[in-house]
This record gives C-alpha cells, structure tokens and sequence, in this order.
C-alpha cells in the first residue's frame, strides 16, 4: 500500500508539533532550571612573586538581583564558606529598582571579607524590554528613551563602609597576604565612561617590591584589555558578556555584548598585545536581565581564582 498525501500532511504534522514541543521544553528549561543551576568555577594561575602565599579570588559579576530571588540569594550568602582572601565585584549588581535591600542582604556575609568593585550599565540604569535580535547586530546600547535610575549610591556607600574600594575610573594598593596588589579600575565601558588613569606608582623603588597588578572592568571591550595590559596588568577581570547566555552546546556563544571575541565570552583565556600576554578571567555572570530571564548551555557561575607563586 503506497503513501497517501493525507499521510504525508499527518507526518508533517507530527514532527511540526514534536518540533514546537521541544522548543517550548528548551524555552522551560532555560528559564525555570538553567538559570537557577548556580555553580563555581574555579582556575589556578601561577601569577605572583616567588615566596608569596597562595591568594583566593572571589570574582563576582552580573548578579542582576530582582526582589524575591530567594535561591540565588542563599547561594550568595553560602559563598562566604569559601573563606576568600578577596572578593572582586564587576558590576551589573541590579536588575530592579527595589533590589537593593534583597542584594545587599545577600552580600552582606561576602561584605566581611577585602573587596574591590565596579559599576556596570545595570548598576546606574533599570534594563528595558529590548528585541533580543538586535543583539546579534552588535552591542546593545540604552536608547534615546529616558532611563530609570537604580539606587547605585545607596549599593556604593554601603560596599565603601564595609572597607570594599570603588575603582571606578580609579587606581589604588592595598596589602594582603604581605603582598602589595596595585588595582586599575574603569567605569563601565559598555556606556562609554572607561578612563584608564594607569595603575598606582608608589615610591621610587616601588617595582622591586613583591606586588601584582590587576585590571578591573565591567565590560571586556579590547581598548580596555589593551590599556590594562599596556600598564603592566598581570591579570584581568571582567563580567558583561553573561558568557553568551544562549549558547549553542559544542560552539558556544553567538555573541558576547561588545566587541570582544565570541569565544573569549566565559573563562580564563590569555590576551596579547603588544607583545604582553596577560591571563584574562571573564565571568559568565550569575544572574539575567529580569527582561530576559534565561540561561541555556550557559549556566550562572561565581569564579574562585586560586594565585600561586611562579
């Protein structure tokens, strides 16, 4: 008995609707699970003078709180378990206007310990619904539409009071584990307000003595990258990119949010120029715009970076 077209149409049917069942199955997934898969990732670099201590680095970004996230809250706050002997915050903190006290609430263990910070896009400004599309023409910017403000001043001077530096466009050493650490921070450059000042001189001998510099940024953007790796950075942090946060499992991300290379948009990769090759860590980030709430082959992610002598 041969094919007829009705059973032609009725297989199409069939795997058109298999087909939209497992896209409304991955569409679950990715907002229900994934992006509630909290995870750490950790990394050891052999980066500091010979004879230092081992130094922990908690690398926090993108946490992009909204009131009532209960999970990602109480892993925050587990964090602290980890004992860091600093933690590095790259922005991107908020994601609602009445997130602060739910944010600060779940940093408030982590806010015990040394840290740095500085401010990404969705620390000054509330996200708006944006056509996720557009995103794959290039990075994303604010619009001409007026923006709302998030309380970044309330969310800066309660991280200043616990002993955490702003390094928005600002440099600054601190001593921890009898090692200097000279610190370079820009404001966000996804908004364009990134101005390198260079890393801290000190005195006159200051090279001679055991210290590493590190460069700290929201956004990955290479004339960034560049300028911390031309000031002499041993390492460099930053968040933005969510890794791609819709990946595609065996490529990776299709875009990283600024002009960053795909591939260089979750992980410990090494940036040249210049002749200068200095290790860059990018965070895939641990929250979503509330916008966009969805994670997939990219799961949130806080980074303990364990340094070691050469």
């Amino acid at each position: 008995m041969g094919t007829t077209k009705a059973d032609t149409r009725a297989g199409a049917g069939i795997a058109l609707g298999l087909t939209a069942a497992a896209g409304v199955a991955t569409l679950g997934y990715a907002a229900l699970v994934e992006r509630n898969l909290f995870g750490l990732r950790t990394e050891s670099l052999a980066i500091l003078p010979p004879g230092s201590r081992p130094l922990k680095i908690l690398h926090l970004s993108d946490i992009h709180m909204v009131p009532r996230q209960t999970a990602k809250a109480t892993w925050l706050q587990g964090l602290a378990e980890l004992k860091p002997d600093l933690v590095v915050n790259t922005g991107d903190n908020l994601s609602h206007p009445k997130a602060l006290g739910p944010l600060l609430d779940a940093l408030e263990p982590l806010l015990d310990f040394p840290g740095v910070f500085v401010p990404g896009s969705n620390d000054y400004y509330a996200p708006r619904l944006l056509n996720p599309f557009k995103y794959f023409a290039g990075p994303s910017s604010l619009g001409d539409k007026p923006l709302k403000e998030l309380p970044w001043q309330q969310m800066f001077a309660r991280f200043g009071s616990a002993g955490w530096l702003d390094l928005t466009n600002r440099s600054q050493s601190v001593a921890l584990r009898g090692l200097r650490i000279d610190f370079s921070g820009v404001d966000d450059p996804h908004l364009g307000r990134d101005r390198f000042i260079g890393f801290p001189n000190g005195s006159s001998t200051a090279d001679e003595a055991p210290h590493l510099r590190i460069g700290v940024a929201h956004a990955p953007y290479q004339r960034v990258l560049d300028a911390f790796s031309d000031g002499g950075a041993h390492l460099m942090l930053a968040g933005h990119t969510h890794g791609g946060q819709v990946c595609i499992p065996g490529y990776g991300a299709l875009v990283s949010n600024c002009d960053l290379p795909t591939w260089r948009a979750r992980g410990l990769t090494q940036w040249e120029n210049n002749g200068a090759v200095v290790p860059l860590n990018v965070s895939a980030g641990i929250g979503t715009s509330r916008f966009a709430p969805v994670r997939f082959a990219c799961r949130p992610e806080a980074v303990l970076l364990t340094l070691t002598a050469r």
